[in-house]
């Protein structure tokens, strides 16, 4: 994982590049959340917005995250969901949990250890904070007593926030650095200064592993398998 030059400061805020990058990372994540929702258990679905914004989080910093993750669900909710303003509370608060979770711990330590740090403690604060507000909100949505969704918490909602996380996690650490070496490409972002702590062969392999276990796990949540 690359270091990058922060753009983000208390002072300056945002400048105009940095909202043309948050705004084009917010249309792919409604795109990409448009043509990837994989049902998987229940009502539940699995899109991989979450990755995008958190890229943008590893570049901009938490409050991007929490920027581009408002819009995102904010036009989710008046386009393509059937779930309204409860749909858009959840979706806030999934994307939050992860990806400015994973951008506060990199801001600290901006290296592919501080990244896997990230991205490790987001998955589990996500699902934690998932469990918690599925158990208080999803009543309201499906119109069933609580005590039916308490029943569903660790057989339904549990490994799928998991397997939500841990595929966000690793898709976000194979595409981080192609990512942001096109934006510098495209001078939409400073170019770093240091250029250490690259992902080497080894590093790919394992993280493609990664990927395809937790494939396999949402394939197997899906009945497919």
């Amino acid at each position: 994982m690359e270091n990058t030059q922060p753009i983000l400061t208390e002072k300056r805020g945002f400048d105009v590049k940095t909202w043309v990058t948050l705004g084009m990372l917010a249309a792919v994540a409604y795109l990409v959340m448009v043509v990837g929702r994989i049902p998987m258990v229940l009502f539940l679905r699995y899109d991989p917005k979450d990755v995008i914004i958190t890229i943008g989080g590893f570049l901009y910093g938490p409050f991007a995250a929490l920027i581009v993750s408002l819009v995102v669900s904010l036009v989710e909710m008046f386009t393509v969901s059937d779930t309204g303003f409860i749909g858009f509370i959840m979706n806030v608060l999934s994307t939050c949990s992860f990806a400015c979770t994973a951008a506060v711990l990199y801001k600290r330590r901006q290296s592919l250890k501080g990244a896997v740090a990230g991205l490790a403690a987001g998955v589990l604060l996500t699902t934690c904070v998932m469990l918690v507000w599925n158990y208080l909100i999803t009543p309201l949505y499906m119109k069933v007593d609580r005590e039916q969704v308490a029943a569903l918490l660790i057989p339904a909602f549990l490994p799928f926030n998991l397997v939500k996380g841990g595929l966000n996690a690793a898709i976000t650490l194979l595409l981080y650095k192609p990512v942001v070496t096109g934006l510098r490409k495209a001078r939409l972002v400073p170019q770093s200064q240091s250029q250490q702590g690259g992902l080497n062969k080894t590093v790919y392999i394992v993280y493609t592993l990664a990927l395809a276990t937790f494939i396999l796990l949402a394939l197997s949540l899906m009945g497919i398998i």
